[in-house]
């Protein structure tokens, strides 16, 4: 059997919509499975980088009317005579001040959020649910009895401390959660849905709503004393 020798260049080209070429490289120990799929291939630039300056201009023409046809929402000039009353964080940072509310400094202040920052730096690193398979797809007993625990000793944590804004989205997530573990025969759309969510999801949406909660109630339900207010009255 004669072999072929075939000679590839690589180099820079300018058509954007030109199909590269794909090299395979077969070892006696591989084989190569290729599937060949001609999609329409762009280049970051001009395609790319073009349309992002077109809607960052856009943006910032917007932004420009809209400062120019509305006032800002500020408050009065600063005065260290006087201090507001509630005296609140800028709203990225009201999360933090709600969970000031009802737990030690300690803990709402550097405990939480070290544990969220590493928590994002150490999860990549580590090989979870790769093929991202629903939460309930095998060991469903074993992985049932876990979650129940973990929830349970969550949710005992919360109400020592009273903390409702945290418990109440806690108690809902882990409501759909428990309600995805049960196979129906006709389950609804959203069922459905839930049940091919695998933990990775779950988790993201509990933070998430937590986050969301937090943040509503310290901007529009705290009033002076950080006392609970409603924001119609």
């Amino acid at each position: 059997m004669s072999e072929t020798k075939n000679s590839f260049e690589a180099g820079v080209g300018s058509n954007a919509l030109k199909t590269p070429e794909r090299v395979v490289f077969i070892t006696s120990k591989t084989s190569a499975q290729v599937k060949e799929r001609a999609d329409r291939q762009l280049m970051s630039y001009p395609q790319l980088i073009l349309r992002e300056v077109i809607a960052f201009e856009v943006l910032t023409i917007v932004l420009v009317i809209v400062a120019l046809a509305w006032d800002a929402p500020l408050e009065q000039l600063a005065n260290p005579l006087l201090t507001p009353n509630p005296a609140k964080a800028p709203w990225y940072f009201l999360g933090l001040q709600e969970l000031l509310h009802y737990f030690p400094p300690l803990v709402a202040g550097i405990v939480i959020p070290t544990l969220v920052v590493v928590a994002l730096v150490v999860i990549p690193y580590f090989n979870v649910n790769i093929k991202g398979e629903p939460l309930w797809a095998a060991y469903r007993s074993r992985r049932f009895l876990i979650f129940i625990v973990s929830v349970g000793l969550l949710l005992v944590f919360l109400g020592l401390y009273r903390a409702w804004t945290v418990l109440v989205p806690t108690v809902a997530i882990a409501g759909l959660t428990i309600v995805s573990f049960f196979q129906l025969k006709r389950p609804y759309r959203l069922i459905s849905f839930l049940q091919t969510r695998p933990l990775s999801w779950w988790v993201m949406t509990w933070f998430i709503a937590v986050s969301l909660t937090l943040t509503v109630v310290g901007t529009f339900f705290r009033g002076p004393g950080w006392s609970w207010v409603w924001p119609w009255r």
